[in-house]
């Protein structure tokens, strides 16, 4: 982000006081981020989609105003970790997996992939979610935090509300298991089996 770039906190000020705009560039910010933070937790895209909408709606029915000292980031991301929970809690469950899960490709609309480029991404994606199922929930958390969120791990243990040592331990078990499945094809598909 570029210096002159008003700061998140301040565009949301802005938007509250009616500037439509700073509400398009906070959003076009977080989107991306957030929403497949939502996906990989949930493993549901129309769930993820929901939980999204209901998160973008409530910071904007918030009439909270950010402490200095809180990352306008780790806000939004702990209001649609409460969304989620509060998603599972309604449905009687504590965490919704599915099996597969096709994450859209944002590319070049003219740089179409081939059939076989196609392929491969399509088996690259079900591997790496098969291998994200795979991890515990909460090193799964920490990871899509860190991955997605951009967030520093001290974000992370006060979103989480775990010890920031803890957090950095799921964080490198995590990526352990995570290159250690993906780096043997025939891991992530037992995984998948």
């Amino acid at each position: 982000m570029l210096d002159s770039a008003p700061a998140d906190v301040e565009l949301l000020r802005r938007y509250r006081r009616g500037d439509a705009e700073a509400f398009g560039l906070l959003y076009a910010r977080h989107r991306l981020g957030l929403f497949r933070f939502l996906c990989g937790l949930c493993g549901d895209p129309a769930l993820a989609e929901e939980v999204f909408q209901d998160t973008w709606l409530s910071l904007i029915r918030s009439e909270t105003e950010l402490r200095e000292a809180v990352q306008f980031n780790t806000w939004l991301y702990q209001i649609a970790r409460n969304r989620l929970i509060d998603h599972w809690r309604k449905q009687g469950r504590h965490q919704a997996r599915h099996d597969e899960y096709d994450e859209q490709q944002h590319g070049e609309p003219d740089a179409a992939p081939t059939p076989e480029q196609q392929l491969s991404l399509t088996r690259d994606q079900l591997r790496l979610q098969a291998a994200l199922d795979d991890l515990p929930a909460e090193q799964r958390e920490v990871f899509l935090l860190r991955a997605h969120g951009e967030m520093e791990l001290g974000e992370i243990a006060e979103l989480t509300h775990t010890p920031a040592e803890t957090v950095k331990s799921r964080l490198r078990y995590a990526i352990q298991k995570l290159r250690r499945l993906l780096a043997d094809p025939a891991a992530a598909e037992e995984v998948s089996a």
